[in-house]
Order: structure tokens, then C-alpha cells, then sequence
């Protein structure tokens, strides 16, 4: 199957456990794979036989900047779901990084990793 990936797609949002992280925000990564039939596009060199990379990255940018959820999970199913909702495409793998998580004495990232 082919597929199409989108990364670095970094977002300011407000998603988080703790009641400060969803008032002061913070920044959140995502990687996306999108897997349709590139067939069609191969042929024709038509945008409109293909996924817009310009709107899936939009996408992904509003759910994060207008979701407000408890957990990073919850958000991560959220653009999936989105991202399901497009035209051609067939299966999603959302890969949502919160870099700076506020963990004491904890300085790495948290992802989730989500394939539908």
C-alpha cells in the first residue's frame, strides 16, 4: 500500500493532566504516515487525485490548538479520527510527541503512537 508522511507538524495546544497545562498551553510534535492509492496521482500529476498536504497539516494544527483533553492519548485518537475522515484515505499512523512534559527530573519526551 502507499503511503504518505508528513513530519514535524509542531503546534501550540492545551491538552494536559494538570490543570496549568491546559490554561498555559505548551508545544506538541506530531508525525504523520497516511497510506492511500497513489496510483491515480502517478498518472495523472493532479492535485486532485491526491491527499493536500497544505490542509492535512492545517488539520492536524486545529485539532491540536482547539482540542482540550486530560490526556495525550485522547488527543492523538482525536486527529486520527480526523485524519480517517478524508477522502482516500484508508489507514492513519499518528505519532504525537509532548517534548517538554513537566515531569520532575524528567528532561525526555512522551509519544504516543497510534495506527488505525
Amino acid at each position: 500500500m502507499d503511503s504518505i508522511h508528513i513530519s514535524g507538524i509542531r503546534s501550540y495546544g492545551y491538552t494536559g493532566y494538570l490543570p496549568e497545562e491546559q490554561v498555559l498551553g505548551q508545544w506538541f510534535e506530531a508525525d504523520i504516515t497516511l497510506w492511500l492509492d497513489l496510483r491515480p496521482v502517478g498518472s495523472s500529476d493532479a492535485i486532485a487525485d491526491t491527499l493536500d498536504y497544505r490542509q492535512t497539516i492545517r488539520t492536524v494544527e486545529n485539532v491540536i490548538k482547539t482540542s482540550k483533553f486530560a490526556l495525550l492519548e485522547r488527543l492523538a485518537t482525536e486527529i486520527t479520527d480526523t485524519l480517517l475522515q478524508q477522502p482516500r484515505v484508508e489507514k492513519v499512523r499518528v505519532q504525537l510527541t509532548k517534548p517538554a512534559p513537566p515531569i520532575p527530573d524528567f528532561s525526555g519526551k512522551i509519544q504516543i503512537d497510534i495506527t488505525r
